[in-house]
């Protein structure tokens, strides 16, 4: 049986843990304090064995683990030379930015979204139509049919996060119908970031947009990595998946010697992700799923007046802590006064002071203590 090993990261290069002061328990950054699987490990120690670590490129071999991938995972049909690699899905999407946008033209995307989707429009010269997320009475995060229609009028390209971050929401297969009737009817280029597709909860199935029809799979540039999933962030490697050839000619070229040549190590790893380690995954998504009830069973108990819908898919939760009218924003409040570190609502959009995401992926005792002070210091309120 494939077990999820929490480590303490404390005194390493860790990004997370080094950004706050020692009594400070962090949990921001969208990664997972899991070792990662023996055998991406093993295959990272192969390729180092080899004693040259000059510049390298995806492998065949690589590709074709990827198109098997997607086609066990989602149903969805690729063919290897529609995958264009990268050192990760940020510069992906400015990439497409700045090759299918000129300064001035409006950017359709959803909010709350995290930061550097939300920020991306902006480096271009682009104007944003934000379309804002609300949660219906069953809890489940959308956007208003008639916002999404009305941004699209004045729209050339859509920016995608599915599943969503930070609200966690995976998109249903009419609400990607939806999406992708507008780009075509628009003339929109749709530009969708899966990166968290590997980590569906509770048995839900994500469903890349561009499989839907041939037609929108010629127009959209989907951005995926193994980086989330099996938590290999650090290792820099991802792709876009472009079946249009004229638009990944295109795409290439706005690299324009900005975006480097991905990894060696970071695509020895993916190979083995893809391949090998379908029961790593299967047993990360049990751990975060055991997480997330943790999480929920101490909101529903010691704090009712938060809200915060629970994820669908990866470990992050979007809690509002609104109804504790803080002094200031609810992250800068909590590490003031509960020692704990998360991200700002401000992060993923205006007006979200009261907002925070907290990421859950860490070991069991160390969500319980940060819930605990979390508590503590509400309570003094």
């Amino acid at each position: 049986m494939t077990k999820i090993v929490p480590i303490d990261r404390r005194g390493s290069d860790c990004n997370k843990w080094r950004s706050f002061e020692a009594d400070v328990i962090p949990l921001p950054v969208a990664d997972m304090d899991f070792a990662a699987d023996p055998a991406i490990i093993a295959a990272i120690e192969k390729r180092i064995s080899h004693p040259v670590l000059g510049y390298g490129s995806a492998t065949d071999e690589l590709r074709q683990t990827i198109v098997d991938a997607m086609l066990a995972e989602f149903g969805w049909a690729i063919k290897p030379e529609w995958l264009v690699f990268l050192p990760g899905v940020e510069p992906g999407f400015n990439m497409a930015l700045s090759a299918f946008s000129e300064p001035g033209q409006t950017v359709m995307q959803e909010y709350p979204v995290y930061k550097p989707l939300r920020t991306a429009p902006a480096t271009w010269g682009l104007k944003t139509a934000a379309v804002w997320q609300t949660p219906d009475d069953k809890g489940h995060w959308h956007s208003d049919s008639g916002d999404l229609a009305a941004a699209a009028e004045r729209s050339s390209l859509m920016l995608l996060c599915n599943p969503q971050n930070p609200t966690g929401r995976v998109y249903t297969r009419d609400e990607l119908l939806f999406i992708s009737q507008l780009c075509l009817k628009h003339d929109m280029l749709l530009v969708s970031d899966e990166i968290h597709s590997g980590l569906t909860l509770d048995g839900r199935r994500h469903i890349p947009v561009a499989s839907l029809s041939k037609d929108i799979e010629a127009r959209t540039i989907t951005l995926m990595a193994a980086s989330k999933t099996w938590n290999i962030a650090g290792l820099k490697a991802a792709f876009a998946i472009i079946a249009d050839d004229a638009v990944r000619q295109k795409f290439m070229g706005a690299k324009k010697g900005l975006v480097d040549s991905v990894n060696v190590l970071g695509l020895a790893a993916m190979e083995a992700a893809y391949g090998q380690c379908q029961d790593w995954r299967d047993a990360v998504r049990k751990t975060l799923a055991e997480n997330r009830a943790i999480l929920h069973r101490f909101l529903a108990e010691h704090l009712p007046e938060t809200g915060c819908v629970p994820a669908e898919a990866s470990f992050l939760a979007w809690i509002d802590l609104s109804a504790y009218r803080l002094n200031k924003p609810a992250a800068e409040w909590l590490l003031q006064h509960a020692r704990i570190g998360v991200s700002s609502g401000t992060d993923f959009g205006e007006n979200l002071g009261g907002w925070i995401r907290l990421n859950f992926a860490c070991a069991p005792e160390t969500l319980a203590e940060a819930l605990s002070r979390m508590a503590r210091a509400l309570a003094k309120e």
